[in-house]
């Protein structure tokens, strides 16, 4: 009896320590950018983010509204509540979470339950509301469940929304609850006045709003679901890049909130959850400053997509599906379980898995056995009895099948193309990313070779694959491959426009387009001969045989191939495909890609065609909106090339065993001179718009009255045609804290 005391004690004294301690050890961090304001709060017990938007003076209000989000890692999960003036216009209501002694201004929640196993945990602070307001509609459980609300057609799930539950809390504040469809975790919203005696919440319970007066109110959002174990800065970064916990916390903290030892998470908070593009990419452009060895983020990254690789086709997942929403999905095919899912419709993924294996086990070869030794399953029951040098090895395998027709026969039809049934298949994952387009650039021109390289240089580490006909011949085989496909996939999308023609199609696209009414630039095209651009993908909407928009996917092409060309036709190509995409950075938009907001991601104005003009606007998710990974990529990827002509590299890499010749154009003036300005006002205007580089994705409009351009969040403008919803984008992104690692060099810096 006395030990059954002393137990309990000490579970107790645990127990409370751990409520002690995490208001010591919290993390906590606030960015702005209004309408949004982000707060993250981070301690031993739990992650969180909270959103409140709250509409400005120009808020298009039929885009921006009162709303608080709560966001969790765990289960990709949150709180969604949308608020509406009580009394008011429309516009009149603003919230805004303020310091207290709750919180500055979040504070934990933690507490135990005999109902359940897992603590319920979660964050709470203090809002003010500046009128009376009504809570009108709450979503709770998925983050997915949300964004089908916020960015589709309103979509609302009965069988999600039919479980909430509306309840007095406290005697004057009221708590909206639902239990998850795996009839264990409970999410659990409270709204309770602080400080405010005289006011007090109204429940209607048949449309399940509540109402209240102006003033101060009590927030908590918790949930009893089991927590990943987030790395902390320290564990993110290698020994070499210590310092940048101090002389970056903003990045270095924001980095820690989206690394766990189980997965790196894409963004926050539209995508806190394992997406392998996302997570590959930041690890290839991190690699200078990211953690390597057991328990690191380098192996996380791996680990994750090794876990959930497709055994039968050896395709790399996509996204995973987990919480609540894995469970709704399950149900929907009849299936009692809240076992995951896992999505392959991308084409692209597939590639950067070897291209990673290949730096990292070049950087750390001592890694090749203790890690491909694990064996993997713990998330996906498929994969158990396999390790995680099988999977590699059915993944290269896949890779090797699909890319042998190229080198047999060059032709459109051999190039990899999206599954039949997928209108997306890379990172231009929206209804009008691709244009349409069932080929794209980045996968057939940069991609395919870049992972028959890496699997050459895999095939010749001691321990990575299994010894076999096959493996062995791999050694020459994938890099004799990769070749054909270097020299002989570009041709495919080079377009050559003459010099009129493109004036012409520049002047009518700033004559006619809806979301430009600026100066044509038609002065910074050449006055005769061609100019060259390349295509986005081929065959496209409207039986368009080229999706022909400038973009920025020639930056995949400079910072993942740096092989010699081996005949004077391929080399000639190099320097028309390197030269077209300096040019694309040197002229202003609409002529080219530089804005002053830095590089769009694609450009519509040269392609003569009203569809696609009318679908890459500056409000569409990949149109005339700025990327910062894309800035990132382009920006490595311009210093590698360069650094092949002599210049070096500011940071090292692994990403290819050893830099090649020096290629012809680096022996033509006007070439490299062009190249080198390109670096460097691609550049100027990273450093310019520095305050945005964090962010998944801006935008801008531009005014005729005052001939200027303003940063705009991409989230409060109108969608473009044919599209139910606009996209907002998250306040911060893995692959957007790459800039932690892509640093300018200065030995390339010249007057721009």
């Amino acid at each position: 009896m006395l030990a059954a005391f002393f137990l309990f004690l000490a579970l107790w004294l645990q127990q409370c320590w751990a409520q002690d301690t995490s208001s010591l050890r919290a993390v906590t961090q606030h960015l702005s950018d209004p309408p949004y304001e982000n707060y993250f709060y981070s301690d031993p017990n739990s992650d969180s983010q909270v959103v409140v938007t709250s509409p400005l003076p120009d808020s298009n209000l039929s885009i921006i509204g009162p709303r608080l989000v709560v966001a969790w890692p765990a289960g990709a999960s949150g709180v969604c509540t949308f608020f509406q003036p009580q009394n008011g216009p429309n516009g009149s209501l603003t919230i805004e979470l303020v310091n207290s002694t709750i919180g500055s201004p979040l504070g934990p929640v933690y507490r135990t339950s005999q109902e359940s196993d897992t603590p319920f945990v979660g964050v709470q602070g203090v809002l003010a509301f500046n009128s009376s307001a009504t809570l009108t509609v709450s979503i709770l459980g998925s983050i997915r469940t949300i964004r089908d609300f916020t960015e589709g057609p309103s979509l609302l799930r009965p069988v999600i929304q039919d479980a909430i539950n509306v309840t007095r809390s406290n005697g004057t504040g009221a708590t909206v609850s639902r239990l998850w469809l795996d009839n264990v975790t409970t999410t659990t919203f409270t709204l309770v006045p602080y400080e405010n005696p005289g006011s007090n919440i109204t429940i209607n319970q048949r449309n399940k709003s509540i109402s209240f007066g102006a003033g101060f109110y009590t927030f908590s959002a918790s949930f009893n679901y089991p927590q990943l174990t987030q790395l902390p800065p320290s564990q993110v970064l290698n020994t070499a890049s210590q310092n940048l916990i101090t002389e970056q916390p903003d990045q270095t903290t924001s980095l820690s909130f989206l690394s766990y030892t189980e997965k790196l998470l894409a963004g926050a908070w539209r995508f806190l959850t394992y997406f392998g593009r996302d997570s590959m990419i930041s690890a290839l452009l991190l690699e200078p400053v990211l953690s390597q060895g057991n328990g690191s983020a380098t192996e996380a990254v791996i680990g994750a997509v090794l876990e959930r690789l497709n055994r039968t086709d050896g395709s790399v997942c996509h996204e995973e599906t987990i919480g609540d929403y894995a469970t709704y999905l399950n149900l929907e095919n009849n299936i009692t379980s809240t076992a995951p899912g896992f999505t392959y419709p991308m084409i692209d993924t597939d590639y950067y898995l070897p291209v990673l294996m290949a730096q990292y086990f070049n950087s750390s070869p001592s890694r090749v056995t203790p890690f491909l030794s694990r064996n993997a399953g713990s998330l996906d029951n498929q994969n158990r009895n396999l390790t995680y040098q099988a999977l590699a090895l059915i993944s290269a395998q896949k890779i090797m099948n699909i890319t042998a027709a190229f080198q047999q026969n060059q032709t459109a039809a051999n190039l990899i193309h999206l599954k039949p049934d997928e209108i997306v298949g890379q990172w231009r994952d929206s209804t009008y990313g691709l244009g349409g387009g069932r080929i794209p650039f980045d996968v057939n021109t940069a991609l395919v070779p870049a992972a028959l390289r890496a699997i050459g240089q895999l095939a010749r580490t001691p321990g990575v694959f299994p010894n076999s006909t096959n493996t062995t011949s791999w050694k020459t085989l994938a890099d004799t491959r990769a070749s054909v496909w270097e020299q002989n996939s570009l041709k495919f999308f080079e377009i050559n426009t003459t010099a009129s023609t493109a004036r012409s199609r520049l002047q009518n696209f700033a004559n006619t387009a809806t979301f430009y009414n600026g100066p044509a630039n038609a002065s910074l095209l050449p006055a005769s001969g061609n100019i060259t651009t390349y295509s986005i993908a081929l065959n496209g909407y409207n039986n368009l045989s080229s999706v022909n928009v400038q973009h920025s996917d020639t930056a995949f092409r400079l910072f993942f191939i740096n092989a010699s060309t081996t005949t004077p036709a391929a080399a000639a190509q190099e320097a028309r495909f390197i030269n077209a995409t300096a040019n694309s950075l040197v002229r202003s938009f609409p002529a080219g890609l530089l804005t002053p907001q830095s590089m769009i991601v694609a450009n519509p104005a040269l392609s003569g065609s009203d569809v696609l003009i009318a679908n890459f606007t500056n409000a569409a998710y990949h149109g005339c909106v700025i990327w910062s990974f894309q800035l990132a990529m382009m920006a490595k990827g311009l210093e590698r090339q360069l650094a092949r002509c002599g210049g070096g590299e500011s940071n090292s890499t692994a990403l290819n065993a050893t830099l090649s010749a020096s290629p012809a154009w680096c022996n033509d003036e006007s070439v490299y001179s062009n190249v080198l300005l390109a670096y460097n006002k691609l550049w100027d205007s990273i450093e310019a718009n520095a305050a945005q580089l964090q962010g998944e994705v801006w935008s801008w409009t531009y005014s005729n009255s005052t001939g200027k351009y303003t940063t705009t969040p991409l989230g409060v403008l109108p969608p473009p045609p044919g599209v139910s919803a606009g996209t907002e984008s998250d306040i911060r992104q893995l692959w957007s804290l790459t800039f932690l690692a892509v640093t300018r060099n200065q030995n390339l810096t010249s007057s721009s």
